[in-house]
């Protein structure tokens, strides 16, 4: 399995493509703004097809891209449905983030908490990580040794709770519960910024503290 990280969009949201020429197959994680135009050359270079496109959670930065790569792929789409009138509604976009509405796009696979995907020749665990948003989910492959959080946790810092449905004191409970649980080498994969693991966010992240 390939994993290439591929910021886009106004601000910088992280998609992950994960491509394994070995089956053929390939899974995006989130779709900014423009994730198609970056994605297409890579499917196209590893010789593999989009199958699944995976939501961490529904804020727009994450979404915006997200009707156009399954118009183009047919990809499944997974995600939690606490997030559903998020996806499947159509919403008005920032002013920076081009104005205009959000094209909404509709959840195939509803995620639940504990759930194995097999996928890619491997397997990724779903946890539910809600705070920043309700349905924020990881997706954790305990082989790779690797956690993709959405906004729940970045190096350093956490996901802002002041949007609706935000929750601090959940996400604090969520970070500790389902991440700071996981191996401490465990490679945090976050929706902005660089990656960093669980145990220096135990140890260092002045927001939440492993206890």
């Amino acid at each position: 399995m390939h994993l290439h990280i591929l910021p886009a969009g106004p601000i910088q949201t992280n998609a992950y493509l994960l491509t394994s020429p070995a089956t053929g197959e390939a899974v995006l994680i989130d779709a900014p703004a423009g994730i198609w135009a970056k994605v297409k050359p890579i499917l196209e270079n590893d010789k593999c097809r989009l199958t699944e496109l995976w939501l961490t959670h529904g804020h727009w930065d994450h979404t915006q891209g997200a009707a156009e790569v399954v118009r183009a792929t047919g990809a499944k789409v997974r995600a939690h449905p606490a997030d559903r009138a998020m996806y499947e509604t159509a919403r008005p976009l920032p002013s920076f983030a081009g104005g205009g509405q959000l094209e909404p796009v509709r959840i195939d696979h509803e995620l639940t908490p504990g759930e194995i995907i097999s996928v890619l020749g491997v397997t990724a665990e779903v946890r539910h990580v809600p705070g920043h948003a309700p349905g924020n989910v990881l997706f954790y492959f305990a082989g790779a040794h690797s956690a993709f959080v959405g906004d729940a946790l970045f190096r350093g810092s956490v996901g802002r709770t002041d949007l609706p449905g935000g929750d601090a004191a959940l996400l604090a409970r969520s970070i500790r519960g389902q991440i700071y649980g996981l191996p401490e080498a465990t490679l945090v994969y976050p929706g902005h910024g660089p990656a960093t693991t669980v145990g220096e966010e135990k140890a260092g992240n002045p927001h939440v503290r492993g206890e």
